[in-house]
């Protein structure tokens, strides 16, 4: 599947509002330069009406690009640096040096397209949050897994069972190749986008970075998989969506735990019971 990669000339004030617009219309990966923005849809859910509005209202210019699947590895090895949250975790690319003793768990990843590299704020703090947050023998769901950054580390943290889906077809191929890479032994991946047939109560922790909207149309579903006193992890949230994304989880009986943040992004974390 080719995609397109869109360029947008932005200031580092709009870089933020930008990801959760473009997120909210399809778009799956981002990369931040100190001047511009590049954002990556699939080639065959690009509309150039929906650009244009975006870029447009903000009074900015952008150039697009096609890119092949093959072409994707170069292009993002020449940006990729090692991600580091704090002592915890450090996620590098094969082609990179082992972290070592800098962290105590390293991850492996090579994406192909797939969001979730852990350089954007929204998977750093879940990461974060994952830090406080024992995983030990329970079981795990991921919701829109992306490259499975996500699942590999609640494997890793000692989750008996992981479960990540995506919606994306590229996406979840990327992540069974980095499960597969990083020796996770109890992760499972498939292709979907809804949460209608998972079964209820069997989660003890459902871990979601996706976008605000997609976030409070699942609310209820989410909440429904959690088992009693189940744990829920949330980001893709901007700071000004702190109070929706609040008050929709607690319509459902679900109580804020705790909190991390990282330039102008959320993630949030819930108990349910």
């Amino acid at each position: 599947m080719s995609h397109i990669a869109v360029t947008i000339a932005a200031p580092a004030e709009l870089k933020d509002i930008l990801i959760a617009q473009l997120a909210d219309t399809g778009y799956e990966g981002f990369e931040e330069t100190a001047d511009t923005l590049v954002a990556y849809i699939p080639e065959n859910e690009f509309d150039e009406q929906v650009i244009q509005g975006i870029a447009g209202s903000h009074g900015l210019d952008y150039t697009k690009e096609r890119i092949e699947q093959a072409n994707w590895n170069a292009v993002w090895e020449s940006n990729f640096q090692p991600v580091l949250v704090d002592r915890f975790c450090g996620i590098r690319a094969a082609f990179h040096e082992p972290l070592g003793a800098q962290v105590q768990h390293e991850i492996v990843i090579t994406p192909k397209m797939s969001f979730g590299t852990g350089h954007h704020a929204t998977t750093w703090s879940v990461i974060k949050l994952m830090e406080g947050t024992g995983f030990h023998g329970k079981k795990v769901f991921d919701f829109g897994t992306g490259t499975g950054i996500l699942a590999i580390l609640a494997d890793r943290l000692g989750a008996a069972e992981t479960d990540a889906i995506d919606n994306d077809e590229w996406a979840v191929e990327n992540a069974v190749e980095n499960v597969a890479g990083n020796q996770s032994r109890a992760v499972r991946v498939w292709q979907a986008d809804r949460l209608d047939e998972v079964k209820s109560n069997a989660y003890d922790v459902v871990l979601a970075n996706i976008n605000r909207n997609i976030l409070l149309a699942n609310m209820s579903h989410m909440k429904r998989i959690l088992k009693n006193h189940g744990l829920l992890i949330l980001s893709g949230i901007l700071q000004e969506d702190e109070h929706a994304i609040v008050q929709a989880a607690a319509a459902e009986g679900l109580h804020m735990e705790r909190k991390a943040d990282r330039e102008h992004w959320l993630a949030l974390s819930f108990t349910h019971g």
